[in-house]
């Protein structure tokens, strides 16, 4: 089903852009936090024994997170005008006939 191409407000396409420049900077904050709580939690592993590591938990769970909201932000690709118009016609009813 072909559909045509819509036109852009140059507005709309410029709160696109500012959403996709915000979005990549919160991924930076969230790197950023991710390694300065992590490191603090193996410095205080570090200092009391350093025996199991239990950090790794933290490092894990958290890594996940750090791995979707990645995902969210660089893999994920933008709706089209073909991906609204192909599922409006999954929703349509058929004619009557």
């Amino acid at each position: 089903m072909a559909s045509k191409p819509s036109v852009i407000d140059p507005a709309d396409e410029r709160a696109a852009a500012i959403q996709r420049l915000s979005a990549r900077r919160d991924f930076g904050t969230h790197v950023v936090c991710y390694v300065v709580v992590n490191l603090g939690l193996i410095a205080i592993w570090y200092i009391a024994g350093h025996s199991y590591f239990w950090p790794g938990w933290v490092l894990a769970a958290w890594g996940i997170g750090i791995v979707l909201h990645a995902w969210d932000v660089y893999g994920r690709r933008p709706i089209t005008e073909a991906d609204i118009a192909r599922e409006m016609g999954r929703h349509t009813a058929p004619p009557p006939g």
